[in-house]
C-alpha cells in the first residue's frame, strides 16, 4: 500500500504477512516462524526496562540515576523495540517514502528524548510496536482462512503404470493417466471416475464436507477426498487446468481487486500524512509569533503528540483487515470473490435478477412424455433427436439421452447449428432436422396444431423434413433451499426477478412456487440484456444469478455478477465476479449478507478512528493532551478496530 503503514519492498522476505498483495508495496510484520514469547521478546526487555526506569524516577529515589546514566537507561530501554522502526524509516526514506508510519514514530520519540521526556518516548514506540505484533498476528489469522485453500493440492499421485502403481510428482502427471486414489487421499487433478462408484468429500470445492457419491463416468474434480474404498480416476484435464489450480488462482488474486473505501483510504492517507507533519511543524513554531510567554519545548511537545496522533495506522490496517476477513469468511463457506470491490458492490444490491434452469432448479431433467405425430416412426425420431442433442452441453440433452438409450453416431448428421434462444438444426440425408423450443418452428415456418402454452413442462418442439413431427416434454425440480432463498432476499428489501429462455408457462410455475416477484420466460440472450437495462434504468442495482458463460452479456451488463456451478463450466470461474461453489441458491443471501457485515465493519472503523482522533489531536494541539492519550488516539484506537475487523471472521451466515 502506498500510504503511511507501506514501506516499499526492499527484496522479498518469506513469511511475511502483508496487508495489501500484488500492490507493490508492503508493510511487514515478519513473523515468520517465531514463537509468539519470540515476537513479544523486545517488547518485554523494553517494557521491564521502563518499569524499572519509572520506579527509580518516581518510588526509589538514588543519586546515582541521573544524567547520563538516566538517558542511558532510557535508551536501552528504547533500542529493542526503536531500532527496527528507525531502520524501516531510513529505509522507506531511501526509497521514496519519506512521511511513513515510521518516519512519524521516529522523529516523535527521538523529539521526545530531545526534549527530556525519556520515559514517554520509551512509551510510544514500546506500544507502537506491541500493536504491530498484534497487527501482524491480526492479519495473518485474517489472510489464514483465505490460503488454507493453497494447500489444498497434494505435491504427488500414485499412478498406475501396466499393473504396479507408481509415485511421481502431480505436476507430471499427463492426460490419460490412471490415478490410484486410496481412503483418505485427496486428488491431485481433475478427471474420469472409472471405479464402479466412490464417495467423496467435496469440502474444498463447495465449503461442505457433505459426501458426494459418484458413479463411473462421472467427472471428479482436484480437491475431492475419497472417503471409503480405494478409487481409480482417469485424468482428463491437465494439471495448471483443474478446477481447483483456476479457484486457487482466483483466491491468490482476489485482494489484488480493492473496494472503493480501500482505495479511497490508500490515497487519503498520501495526501494527509504530509499535511499532518507540516501542521506539527506549525504547531510548533507559528505560536512564537503570537504567544507572549512562548516555550519551545513546551510547543515541540505538543507538536509530537499531534504526530503520535495523527498517524492513520488504524485505518490503514483495519480496513483491508476487514475486506480480508471477508473474503476469507465467504471462502469458508464456498463463496468466491474475484475481490474486496465486489464485497462493497454486492452489500449495495437492490435487486436479484437469476436465471432459472440451475440455479432455482436442479438442471437434472427427466423426460414425462414422448408425443409423436402420425406418420412418423417413434423409434427413428428419438434416434435422430438424441444423436442432434449429443451437439449441445444442456441438461435437455442429458435428459432425453437418458431416456432414448446409447446414441447412434452411424447417423449422417451434418451442418450442425445451435441457433441461441431456440434450439438445434442439422441435415440427415438431404433433410432438415429441428429441435427446440416452438419459436424454433416459428422461426423456419414450421406448421404445428398443438396448444403448447398450457403445458407445464419444458417443451422439446421436432420438425423433419419441413414437417411438425412432435414433441417431448421434460420436468426439471426446484431446489430444496430456493424458496428459503426467495424469503431471504424479501427480508433484506430486495426484489427477486426470473429471467429464462424456458417457456413462459414453466418459469411462471416456479415463480409462483417460490414466491418471485416477477418473472419472465420465451427470452434470447439479448432480451435478458433487455430486462436488466430497464432494472437499471430506474437507478437501481442489479445481481445476475447464472451460468456465466450463456448469460454472458448480462453477467457484464449487472453490477455483480454471481455464477452457480463452481462445480461445472471452467467459464464459469472466469466470466462471474462471484462464485457459489455448490450450486445452493441459498448462498446468494449469504454472499450480500456477508458483504453487508463487511462493509459495516469497515465504516465502523472508519467512524471510530477519525473520532478519536479529531478529539486527541484538538486536545494534543491546545496542549490538553500528554504523550498517553496519544498512544492511545494511535495504538489504542488501532486496536480496537483490529479486534472489530476479526469479528467477521467468527460470523455465522447461515
Amino acid at each position: 500500500m502506498e500510504e503511511c503503514c507501506s514501506t516499499k519492498p526492499k527484496k522479498k522476505k518469506q513469511h511475511t504477512h502483508d496487508h495489501s498483495e500484488g500492490d507493490g508495496h508492503d508493510h511487514s510484520h515478519d513473523t515468520g516462524d517465531k514463537t509468539p514469547f519470540q515476537m513479544f521478546l523486545p517488547a518485554i526487555i523494553s517494557f521491564l526496562l521502563l518499569l524499572i526506569g519509572i520506579a527509580l524516577d518516581n518510588y526509589i529515589k538514588t543519586e546515582w540515576f541521573t544524567g547520563w546514566v538516566r538517558l542511558a537507561w532510557y535508551l536501552a530501554a528504547y533500542i529493542p523495540v526503536g531500532l527496527p522502526v528507525l531502520k524501516e524509516a531510513y529505509e522507506s526514506i531511501v526509497h521514496g517514502d519519506v512521511f511513513s508510519e515510521f518516519f512519524l514514530m521516529g522523529i516523535a520519540t527521538v523529539g521526545a528524548f530531545a526534549i527530556g521526556e525519556y520515559p514517554e518516548g520509551v512509551a510510544v514506540m514500546l506500544f507502537y510496536s506491541v500493536g504491530e505484533v498484534f497487527q501482524g498476528m491480526a492479519v495473518s489469522r485474517a489472510k489464514g482462512n483465505i490460503k488454507a485453500l493453497l494447500d489444498q493440492r497434494p505435491d504427488e499421485v500414485t499412478i498406475i503404470e501396466g499393473s504396479q502403481p507408481k509415485t511421481i510428482k502431480a505436476k507430471e502427471t499427463k492426460i490419460g493417466d490412471i490415478i490410484q486414489l486410496k481412503p483418505g487421499e485427496k486428488l491431485a487433478l481433475d478427471g474420469e471416475l472409472i471405479t464402479e462408484s466412490a464417495s467423496f468429500n467435496t469440502a474444498a470445492l463447495t465449503g461442505e464436507s457433505k459426501p458426494d457419491t459418484k458413479a463411473k463416468g462421472e467427472t471428479v474434480l482436484a480437491g475431492m477426498i475419497n472417503m471409503n474404498s480405494i478409487a481409480l480416476v482417469k485424468v482428463n484435464t491437465a494439471y495448471e487446468d483443474s478446477k481447483l489450480s483456476k479457484i486457487l488462482e482466483l483466491v491468490q488474486n482476489a485482494t489484488a481487486q480493492k473496494a472503493p473505501t480501500e482505495l479511497f483510504i490508500r490515497k487519503f492517507a498520501k495526501v494527509y500524512t504530509p499535511i499532518v507533519v507540516f501542521l506539527a511543524i506549525g504547531i510548533c513554531l507559528l505560536p512564537y509569533f503570537f504567544v507572549s510567554d512562548y516555550q519551545f519545548r513546551d510547543w515541540l511537545y505538543r507538536a509530537l503528540i499531534f504526530l503520535v496522533i495523527s498517524c492513520p495506522c488504524a485505518l490503514v490496517i483495519s480496513i483491508p483487515l476487514g475486506y480480508f476477513g471477508g473474503i476469507g469468511a465467504a471462502s469458508r463457506n464456498g463463496i468466491l470473490f474475484k475481490g474486496s470491490n465486489f464485497l462493497d458492490s454486492i452489500a449495495e444490491i437492490q435487486n436479484v435478477v437469476m436465471d432459472k434452469t440451475g440455479t432455482m432448479t436442479e438442471g437434472v431433467f427427466k423426460v414425462q412424455e414422448v408425443n409423436i405425430q402420425p406418420g412418423f416412426n417413434k423409434e427413428e425420431i428419438l434416434k435422430l433427436v438424441n444423436a442432434l442433442e449429443s451437439k449441445s452441453t444442456h441438461p435437455v440433452a442429458t435428459a432425453i439421452h437418458n431416456y432414448a438409450g446409447e446414441i447412434d453416431h452411424s447417423l449422417p448428421l451434418e451442418n450442425v447449428e445451435e441457433i441461441a434462444g431456440h434450439g438445434l438444426k442439422a441435415s440427415v440425408n438431404g433433410k432438415e432436422l429441428l429441435a427446440g423450443n416452438f419459436k424454433l418452428m416459428d422461426k423456419f415456418n414450421i406448421s404445428y396444431d398443438t396448444n403448447h402454452s398450457n403445458i407445464v413442462y419444458t417443451l422439446i418442439a421436432i420438425a423433419y423434413d419441413k414437417k411438425f413431427a412432435g414433441y417431448i416434454t421434460i420436468a426439471d425440480t426446484i431446489k430444496n433451499d430456493a424458496k428459503e432463498t426467495v424469503d431471504s432476499l424479501h427480508r433484506m428489501g430486495i426484489k427477486a426477478t426470473m429471467l429464462s429462455g424456458d417457456k413462459s408457462t414453466v418459469v411462471k410455475y416456479v415463480a409462483d412456487q417460490l414466491g418471485i416477484d416477477s418473472a419472465f420466460g420465451d427470452l434470447l440472450p439479448e432480451d435478458k440484456v433487455n430486462k436488466v437495462k430497464e432494472i437499471k434504468a430506474k437507478n437501481q442495482t442489479v445481481a445476475f444469478v447464472g451460468d456465466g458463460v450463456n448469460d454472458a452479456p448480462v453477467v457484464a451488463l449487472s453490477d455483480v455478477g454471481i455464477a452457480m456451478g463452481g462445480l461445472g463450466s471452467d467459464a464459469t470461474i472466469e466470466t462471474a465476479d462471484v462464485v457459489i461453489q455448490d450450486d445452493k441458491p441459498s448462498k446468494i443471501p449469504m454472499a450480500i449478507n456477508i458483504g453487508k457485515q463487511t462493509k459495516k465493519i469497515v465504516w465502523q472503523n472508519i467512524v471510530l478512528a477519525f473520532a478519536v482522533k479529531a478529539v486527541v489531536l484538538a486536545l494534543g494541539a491546545g496542549g490538553l493532551a500528554t504523550m498517553w492519550e496519544a498512544v492511545f488516539a494511535d495504538v489504542g484506537v488501532a486496536m480496537l478496530a483490529i479486534l472489530n475487523a476479526v469479528r467477521i471472521q467468527r460470523m455465522k451466515f447461515n
